[in-house]
């Protein structure tokens, strides 16, 4: 399999579910900026039609694209890796309930601050409706270790990559010391340290 990645991106959830279920990938940067990939400056919209990361190039030659359906994949891969429950019960269920909330929420709302054109009136008010996402995710994470419990899942890896852009573009994450020792704590896992390292994010 091939994955699709730009350091940083949201591709690095993908990337950290693929060490955390022992799944090999080939690793292919891409510039974003320019569309192409950065061994050979191939065009990139010519695998992935929306231009952008992840994307995961399967054995058979067939593009999968989009990190929740992504990571969901690779865990089906490996289902002794616990890293996403059974596929049709009611714990999947949750676990969809939170990637979806992390991308239509977070993901979003956090990309905005990304974009040179956005202007204070509309960075402040994504500020503030974040703040209400945060206030209600600190308080769901209370007692526990990871968003399903005690166990990390796929929705970890999403969430540790979307709260980790909140340095880049300083977004003051103070008012939640929860979220703060989550990242923390996750960020700790040796294949997560793993995945920044190779995608240079950590020295």
């Amino acid at each position: 399999m091939k994955l699709y990645y730009s350091p940083g991106a949201c591709s690095l959830s993908p990337h950290i579910v693929a060490r955390e279920a022992g799944i090999a990938v080939d690793l292919k940067r891409v510039d974003l900026k320019s569309k192409t990939l950065a061994d050979g400056g191939a065009s990139y919209t010519a695998i992935n039609g929306k231009g952008y990361v992840p994307a995961l190039g399967l054995d058979d030659g067939s593009v999968l694209t989009e990190g929740p359906a992504i990571v969901q994949y690779m865990a089906d891969q490996k289902p002794d890796s616990g890293l996403a429950p059974k596929a049709g019960t009611m714990e999947r269920l949750r676990l969809q309930e939170w990637l979806n909330f992390i991308s239509a929420e977070l993901h979003k709302a956090m990309g905005t601050f990304f974009m040179p054109k956005a202007t204070p009136e509309w960075k402040a008010a994504v500020t503030e409706r974040l703040g209400v996402r945060f206030d209600y995710l600190a308080k769901e994470l209370a007692g526990k270790q990871y968003l399903m419990g005690d166990k990390f899942s796929v929705a970890d890896a999403y969430l540790f990559t979307i709260l980790n852009w909140a340095p880049m573009v300083k977004f003051d994450m103070s008012r939640w010391p929860a979220l703060g020792e989550y990242q923390k704590r996750v960020g700790q896992r040796p294949k997560v340290q793993e995945a920044l390292k190779a995608e240079g994010l950590l020295k």
